[in-house]
């Protein structure tokens, strides 16, 4: 897949996203000895809030993945976070997980998610910043506390990271 765009989700993306949930989960799922072809796709159907969610797709137009951000109290929870798995790989969510997390760092919020246990996903999140903060039979929950836009001298020379010159 060369090119990609997000774009904010509608109503009628519901249906197309709840299919690349079911296929980018369903061996994980499987794996867990928790797949349902009804079920995985219903769950997405019954949380769609196009408001907080983000579609990915082609330049065809093809929607192959999404992302949601809600906010809730004292952080933003990444939700709905799935890819086709054949545009798995690219740099694709690499990419919109920091789009994601330096707006939320710009902002000082706290991101927190839930991945299943043994998902290749939660190296993604680890790489970005998350550490665990509980786990059951099934689930992870991760969170991320906000990064400071500025290194640990913000409060001398004003300069972003790097910004300054070495002498």
């Amino acid at each position: 897949m060369a090119e990609w765009r997000t774009r904010q989700a509608t109503v009628v993306d519901v249906e197309a996203v709840a299919e690349v949930r079911a296929v980018a989960m369903r061996g994980d799922l499987e794996r867990l000895g928790r797949y349902d072809e009804h079920r995985v796709r219903q769950r997405l159907r019954d949380a769609w809030v196009p408001g907080n969610t983000l579609v990915v797709e082609e330049a065809d137009g093809t929607v192959v993945g999404c992302v949601a951000l809600r906010p809730a109290g004292d952080a933003d929870w990444l939700e709905h976070f799935y890819l086709d798995p054949r545009v798995q790989g690219r740099g694709i969510g690499t990419a919109l997980l920091e789009r994601l997390l330096a707006d939320a760092d710009r902002a000082g919020r706290r991101v927190r998610l839930d991945v299943l246990r043994g998902s290749a996903a939660r190296r993604l999140y680890e790489r970005h910043g998350f550490v665990c903060e509980r786990e059951d039979g099934v689930d992870v929950f991760l969170v991320r506390e906000p990064r400071p836009r500025y290194g640990w001298f913000a409060g001398g020379s004003g300069l972003p990271v790097g910004g300054g010159r070495s002498s």
